[in-house]
């Protein structure tokens, strides 16, 4: 039988028995025609047919880099490779240079999978008697195999005490377990009946191990930190080893830097371990350490912290005065619970506070809003317009950035276009911009927008694409702007008012490319928020002269104007005869977009879609939303002003950020259209949904309902960079005056006694308001959110924060604000924290 079809039927004695005959200069003449065959193969080679392949290697190659290129493609898998058949054609061959290609096969073990041959290159290292390589793949195969029962294992191991006991790796890669990031969530794993930490443990108590480097190793990892889950295991390994007063007490320093800077469950093992030591520990470092530690947010820790530190002040009486003033430190906490109970052991160990005077403070002590900064000068220059066209190359495209760059095209397109493409092609090749000609991609905003990017780069892909832009543009003519006064039988659009706009826009700029001398955009942004000066538009219509205005530019333009009312410039652009001079002196006049009629809503989950639909699962139960109508007697050709109620799990379109330039001065209405996104920041795992609510703010318009439902949403989102975002668009609104603090407040508090939303979430960015000076803001947001929460037959978790947070802004602000419901809860007695903090909330309302 021919040795490539041996091969490729994976029988393994045939290709070793073929070479077992041929001489030297014959398995060479064989190499370079193995090499040819495996790089001609399409599928995955593994199994049976990866063992022939890496006999047949080691057999015919000349050396280790060619063997261990070859077994390294991505195409072999050598997972369930059979090592003894390639030691025995080594052997057989008299190859000095196997240990070689073991070594050189582990360092292209990938870290995401390294099982992906670790056993193989294993066996071989074993077979050599070498010792292992100590790459992070590697020890991360070897703590994978401490678990993981190949199929080749079964039915059974050897538990892993005896496996470990006997393991020849274990002293070469045991300190390295301790180094590689991550590994510790290979170590969780407990496949062989026994977890890893137990085991080890029980070596460090029989002696095959070193205590020392245990220990130490346990506590290098910690103070280098990781992801919880992968902490968790060295943890258990820290419990296992229970490290004794005078271990503790030299490694102090370690243990001190943990209970200060590590995350909460690794601070609490050092704090038990410290607190154990008993007096071994430096007391000055301890007390230092005391201070950082009081000021921590776990407040279990705090608390563990507080009785530690009692203890020691009734122990140590010479020490009581040092101790009372780090007690007193604790005053400063944000939890109130914990500044009394601070305070009592510090006035109880000698410390006197000194007397102060307070002065309530009656408002917020926010700086002057700044006015949103200009828009960024046209684009002038062909390599700048490259430039920003590749950063425009992103999933979420900045809205100013694509309005810079659609001016730059109509700009410089026409009368550059080779210049153009010279230096665009490579970009775009280089961020796979690809377009579709497919039905569903004439209303898709990427997809418009590449092909534009394609059309300005190529002159063929421009001519190419003539019929899709006008095909859009002819399906657009009954999707007017004008008139919005009067009946229309015209059905809402399927598309988003978003979707219609931009791409009647794109596609009349692909037809402009072929123009000359373009003045540019009329819609191009004066302001970074996507306005539009009403006097610079006029102007721009009086630069055309006779020259042709192009609808969707001029719709967009319209659209971006301030809903202001200027008689003098509606003469003014009246004067000049023309259409759409005509239509700026009417948006002038006042006949504008109009204010949308909105509701509150709730709307539950999509159908599903099939028996096994776990996404169903997953989404929330309900949610609530804004719909917005248009006016009666006014038609919404363009689905502007109607915002329909979708359900949970529709998927929307992914170019969101845009709506604020599309609408700057309808904040109200963009906030209604994007309130899904923003409520999935809060109820489902979406990150970054949020991080345009401060663009939002920067825009102008009323807010209503919407936009209340959207910073509470974005408050109590799941990730921090979508809170951090909606805390800025708060302080924002709340600088310029525009925000509605018992607006927020009561949907936050429906949101959350309806279990829509996690009130825990909201006490961090509702603190750091306050610390940036919106105190009656929070204090008159919380009031409002309190009572439906109170009212709630459970209240939800975190309730007792937003009580305690009250009552200090409360007292901060001196402001007394009535919040049903809080009677009832104090009348209800007891010591819960529930009713401990709002007994606290309603002292400071009435003192």
């Amino acid at each position: 039988m021919d040795l490539f079809e041996a091969l490729e039927r994976g029988e393994v004695t045939t290709v070793g028995s073929a070479l077992h005959a041929l001489d030297e200069p014959a398995r060479r003449a064989l190499a370079d025609d193995l090499v040819v065959h495996v790089r001609q193969q399409d599928d995955i080679c593994y199994g049976h047919r990866a063992t022939a392949l890496a006999v047949a290697a080691v057999g015919t190659l000349s050396t280790a880099t060619k063997v261990a290129a070859l077994l390294g493609r991505r195409s072999i898998l050598l997972t369930d490779t059979d090592p003894e058949p390639v030691v025995a054609a080594a052997r057989q061959r008299g190859v000095p240079w196997l240990a070689d290609v073991a070594y050189r096969l582990a360092e292209r073990l990938s870290r995401r999978r390294p099982w992906d041959g670790w056993h193989f290159i294993a066996a071989l290292l074993l077979a050599e008697k070498v010792p292992p390589p100590t790459g992070d793949a590697f020890v991360a195969g070897w703590a994978q195999s401490l678990w993981w029962q190949r199929s080749s294992d079964r039915p059974r191991r050897a538990p892993l005490l005896d496996e470990l006991r006997a393991d020849p790796f274990l002293g070469v890669l045991l300190p390295r377990l301790f180094e590689v990031d991550g590994i510790g969530i290979d170590l969780g794993f407990s496949g062989t009946g026994q977890p890893v930490p137990t085991a080890l443990a029980a070596l460090a108590t029989e002696g095959r191990l070193d205590r020392a480097v245990l220990v130490d190793g346990v506590l290098g990892r910690l103070l280098r930190g990781d992801r919880p889950g992968a902490l968790r295991p060295f943890l258990a390994l820290h419990e296992e080893l229970r490290p004794g007063p005078d271990e503790v007490a030299a490694r102090a320093s370690g243990y001190l830097r943990l209970l200060a800077d590590a995350p909460g469950p690794v601070a609490g093992v050092a704090q038990r371990a410290l607190r154990d030591a008993g007096g071994q520990v430096e007391f000055e470092a301890l007390l230092d350490t005391s201070r950082v530690v009081l000021g921590r947010p776990e407040k279990a820790l705090v608390r563990a912290q507080l009785s530690w530190l009692d203890r020691l002040a009734r122990d140590r009486p010479e020490h009581r005065v040092g101790i009372a003033e780090v007690l007193a430190s604790g005053t400063a906490h944000p939890a109130a619970d914990l500044r009394d109970r601070a305070a009592a052991l510090a006035q109880r160990h000698g410390h006197r506070p000194v007397a102060t005077v307070t002065v309530a403070v009656a408002g917020d002590e926010l700086p002057p809003p700044v006015s949103p900064a200009p828009a960024a000068p046209p684009i002038t220059e062909m390599d700048e317009l490259v430039e920003e066209i590749f950063g425009l190359l992103t999933p979420r495209r900045p809205a100013a950035t694509l309005e810079r760059v659609l001016d730059g095209l109509v700009r410089l397109a026409t009368t550059d276009r080779a210049r153009l493409a010279t230096g665009l092609l490579p970009v775009l090749r280089r961020g796979e911009v690809g377009a579709w000609d497919h039905m569903w991609s004439q209303f898709n905003v990427p997809v418009q927008l590449n092909g534009v990017l394609l059309a300005a780069a190529a002159q063929p892909e421009a001519a190419s694409r003539r019929d899709q832009w006008s095909s859009i543009l002819s399906q657009l003519l009954t999707r007017t702007l004008r008139p919005f006064r009067g009946r229309s039988a015209l059905k809402p659009p399927h598309q988003s008012a978003l979707t219609l706009v931009y791409c009647g826009r794109l596609a009349e700029i692909g037809q402009r490319l072929d123009g000359r001398d373009d003045p540019g955009l009329l819609a191009a942004p004066t302001c970074a928020t996507g306005a539009l000066d009403p006097t610079a538009l006029y102007e721009r219509l009086a630069a055309l002269g006779d020259r042709p205005v192009w609808r969707w530019d001029l719709t967009q333009a319209l659209l971006r104007l301030p809903v202001v009312v200027d008689e003098a410039l509606a003469d003014r652009a009246a004067a000049l005869g023309s259409m759409a001079g005509d239509e700026l002196a009417q948006w002038l006049r006042g006949d504008a977009l109009p204010a949308t009629v909105q509701q509150v809503v709730t709307v539950g989950r999509r159908e599903r879609k099939h028996t096994y639909d776990f996404a169903y699962e997953e989404l929330p139960a309900r949610r609530t939303l804004v719909t917005g109508t248009p006016p009666d007697g006014v038609a919404d050709p363009l689905g502007l002003l109607t915002v329909p109620a979708h359900p949970i799990g529709r998927v929307l379109g992914d170019s969101s950020n845009l709506w604020p330039a599309l609408l700057p001065g309808h904040r109200g209405l963009v906030a209604a259209h994007l309130l899904s996104e923003f409520a999935s920041a809060a109820q489902e795992n979406a990150q970054d949904a949020a991080t345009i609510l401060p663009v939002l703010a920067e825009c102008a318009g009323p807010g209503g309902p919407a936009l209340d439902l959207a910073l509470a949403y974005g408050l109590c989102a799941r990730h921090e960079v979508d809170r951090v975002a909606a805390l800025d668009a708060l302080l924002m609104l709340a600088a310029a005056g525009d925000l509605d603090p018992p607006g927020v407040g009561g949907q936050l508090g429906a949101l959350a006694a309806d279990g829509q939303v996690t009130p825990t979430r909201v006490v961090t960015p509702l603190r750091d308001a306050i610390a940036a000076g919106a105190r009656l803001t929070v204090w008159r947001l919380l009031a409002a959110a309190l009572p439906p929460m109170l009212a709630a037959p459970n209240p939800p978790r975190g309730t007792p924060d937003l009580l305690a947070l009250g009552a200090e802004t409360a007292r901060a602000t001196g402001v007394r604000i009535e919040v049903p419901g809080l009677a009832d809860v104090v009348a209800r007695g007891g010591t819960s924290r529930l009713v401990t903090e709002a007994r606290r909330l309603a002292t400071a309302l009435t003192t």
